[in-house]
């Protein structure tokens, strides 16, 4: 029996198993994997900021006992209010971080995640090719999350495709939903549906997203060219221990 050699690898083979189950690509389990970290990552924060708060009023309550008196029973009643108080608040609050308006100080790594949650909430309300074109797209999105980190956000390569995942790719999936779904199978002059003009400006996104990727990684792609050629010129025909 073969086991997973790293994380990402039993991570993956998790998806698989998932996917053939749900009845979903691999991509889209991921991107809900993915969506679902982030749920718990803001869980938790929330979870801290409860026993900061609730640590803040027993470290009150117990100075205000040393200095000036016993709290008594209306204190505890007090302490008991304003508990609940910082739970009802806390608890009202969204986990759910929402959609900030694209702007070229955004980070870049908030610009991608943004599109990542964004897309996986959306799929469900697509037509089925479209879905697939979002999960081809949600597959790119964590090595250009990388990527793009390692590089100046002015540089013109991060600059278009920050402007592709923060303002273009949402504004064409937000202004097809405005589109009343009994007029999206209408044909146009040229024989296509709302729909099928969907299916095509996803597929230019994930082409465009695709070639961003691809310059990206020339980089690396050169490196690692120039370190194995060195490696076969330094050690073939006997080479090793030679100056």
């Amino acid at each position: 029996m073969r086991h997973p050699r790293s994380v990402d690898e039993a991570i993956a083979r998790f998806d698989e198993v998932v996917a053939r189950y749900d009845g979903r690509s691999v991509e889209a389990v991921g991107a809900q994997r993915r969506l679902y970290g982030r749920n718990v990552q803001a869980l938790g924060r929330k979870l801290a900021n409860i026993g900061v708060a609730i640590g803040v009023l027993i470290a009150a309550t117990i100075a205000f006992g040393l200095v000036v008196g016993p709290i008594g029973w209306t204190g505890l009643f007090l302490v008991a209010i304003a508990t609940m108080c910082i739970l009802v608040f806390f608890s009202a609050r969204s986990d759910e971080p929402k959609r900030v308006a694209f702007s070229e100080q955004l980070p870049t790594k908030a610009v991608v995640q943004q599109l990542d949650s964004y897309l996986s909430r959306q799929r469900h309300a697509l037509p089925a090719p479209a879905a697939r074109k979002l999960d081809a797209i949600s597959a790119r999105l964590p090595m250009l999350e990388s990527k793009l980190g390692q590089i100046d956000a002015l540089d013109p390569l991060a600059q278009d495709a920050r402007r592709l995942m923060g303002k273009h790719l949402p504004d064409l999936i937000d202004r097809y939903e405005r589109v009343p779904a009994a007029y999206r199978a209408e044909r146009d002059g040229e024989g296509l549906s709302v729909d099928d003009r969907l299916v095509a400006g996803l597929a230019a996104a994930d082409t465009a997203l695709d070639e961003i990727g691809g310059k990206l990684a020339q980089g690396d792609l050169d490196a690692f060219d120039t370190q194995k050629r060195f490696i076969e010129t330094r050690y073939k025909d006997g080479g090793v221990g030679s100056e």
